[in-house]
């Protein structure tokens, strides 16, 4: 016989080692999609927090007019991009805080709009239950899944 080509074991144990190999790299794929979904949501959290906090900023200033019962939070998240009007300025200028609301990472649906893909906390609500309310005060994520660190989502 010739000595070329492999035998039956050499290729049995060459398909073994890159099964091996196969089954390491995909645990290691799914937790680098789940970091960078996770980096997203800490990114787009903190853009919607600091929008939130600059609108309270500029109504406790007196540029965004407030009504006598309201607290000075937005009234709705998309009011962040529509923009108010600038109570202090004499022409009929707009203050906008953000230019977007961005998606929850962790919510895939399309059809739903960015800015309704976030659970909302109102001013009058506890943290541990947050509920909607007559205005903005805090967002979190709706996924009920839980992050690489041992906290869900919704808590963060």
């Amino acid at each position: 016989m010739s000595g070329r080509g492999f035998t039956l074991i050499e290729m049995l144990v060459t398909v073994a080692v890159v099964a091996v190999l196969a089954a390491m790299a995909v645990p290691v794929g799914l937790v680098t999609v789940q970091r960078a979904k996770e980096g997203e949501l800490r990114t787009a959290l903190r853009q919607i927090r600091e929008g939130i906090d600059t609108y309270k900023r500029y109504v406790d200033e007196g540029r965004i007019a407030r009504a006598a019962d309201a607290n000075g939070y937005p009234p709705h998240l998309e009011d962040l991009v529509r923009g108010a009007p600038d109570a202090k300025s004499p022409g009929a200028a707009r203050i906008y805080v953000m230019r977007r609301i961005p998606r929850d990472p962790f919510n895939t649906d399309a059809a739903i709009a960015a800015s309704e893909t976030w659970g909302r906390r109102s001013y009058a609500s506890p943290p541990d239950a947050p509920e909607e309310g007559r205005d903005v005060f805090d967002v979190y994520s709706r996924s009920p899944s839980i992050g690489l660190n041992g906290i869900p989502y919704r808590d963060w």
